[in-house]
């Protein structure tokens, strides 16, 4: 069933309203083990390998109704993970106002990192950036990125201001697509940036062989968007049971497996899978902690789509 407001707020408050006793040590024990995380180059910053991404899964109406499974989603995040990554945009439908509705609702701002994006031309990036921030309830932001490279040049003058201003912690540029390699990798090579937002899996592995050498080169901070391939990777296995030697990288899901590929290249800050199921939100949370792959275990699972 679906947690009212007043449950999450208590999921999210810390274990203090867990009752004393077997429950109580339990949830302590489970709380031990700290994620694995990674340094923002330009800064230092450590960030949880696994944070969540908003697109098509926040983009719900207003209603209650519309947003307990949402709620539940970043419950799981928040308790599990502080400190993580969520990514949205303004072109994600109501997304981010979801978000920021979600993060205001708990008392959570403070709790996560934020990261956002100009998707617009430089002309009208004042007004997308103003009403961003009025839909995230937030002065600032944690991450401004330049949208699949929309007006990147223009842009990235108006975004170092911004962060200059304070408006913005870091600034960075994404993309998707495979065919925007070479556009990444020059403005890599020219420009200042602290991150770069860019599409890899065991599905499309092309970023291994120059952006991300390039970011370990320039330091730049690694966000890898469309972890599963928009779910062609669970198409890829199904009916396949997870290896028995997964066990040994702390695996028990293929979700995990592809996860824990990605996130253990050192290049990669943080991987940002999108869930609108608290199941699924859980399973990949999972893949922030116990022992990582090494570049045999790496081979091994990319071996598995072979």
């Amino acid at each position: 069933m679906p947690m009212d407001r007043r449950t999450f707020l208590e999921m999210t408050a810390g274990l203090a309203v867990l009752p004393a006793g077997p429950a109580l040590a339990a949830a302590q024990a489970a709380t031990v083990e700290a994620p694995m995380r990674r340094r923002v180059p330009t800064t230092g910053e450590q960030l949880p390998v696994i944070g969540m991404g908003t697109a098509d899964t926040f983009n719900v109406g207003r209603g209650s109704d519309d947003r307990a499974a949402l709620t539940e989603v970043l419950a799981a995040l928040l308790q599990r993970i502080p400190k993580a990554v969520i990514d949205t945009a303004p072109s994600y439908g109501s997304a981010e106002a979801v978000t920021g509705d979600l993060l205001q609702d708990a008392g959570a701002r403070g709790k996560v990192f934020v990261a956002t994006k100009i998707s617009t031309s430089a002309a009208n990036a004042m007004a997308q950036f103003t009403r961003s921030r009025a839909e995230l309830h937030s002065d600032s932001v944690d991450l401004l990125q330049v949208h699949n490279l929309i007006d990147w040049r223009d842009n990235l003058k108006l975004l170092r201001q911004w962060k200059e201003q304070g408006k913005a912690r870091y600034i960075g540029i994404t993309h998707y697509r495979e065919d925007a390699r070479e556009e990444l990798a020059h403005i890599l090579r020219n420009e200042k940036l602290d991150f770069l937002q860019v599409n890899y899996s065991l599905g499309e592995r092309n970023a291994e062989k120059a952006l991300l050498p390039l970011c370990e080169q320039r330091g730049v901070a690694v966000l890898i968007n469309r972890p599963f391939q928009d779910g062609r990777l669970f198409s890829a296995v199904r009916g396949k049971p997870v290896p028995d030697w997964a066990g040994e990288i702390d695996c028990t899901s293929w979700a995990q497996l592809f996860l824990k590929f990605i996130v253990s290249h050192p290049a990669v800050t943080a991987a940002i899978p999108a869930t609108s199921k608290p199941k699924n939100m859980a399973d990949n949370l999972g893949a922030a902690f116990g022992r990582m792959p090494d570049t045999r275990e790496r081979a091994r699972i990319a071996a598995t789509l072979a």
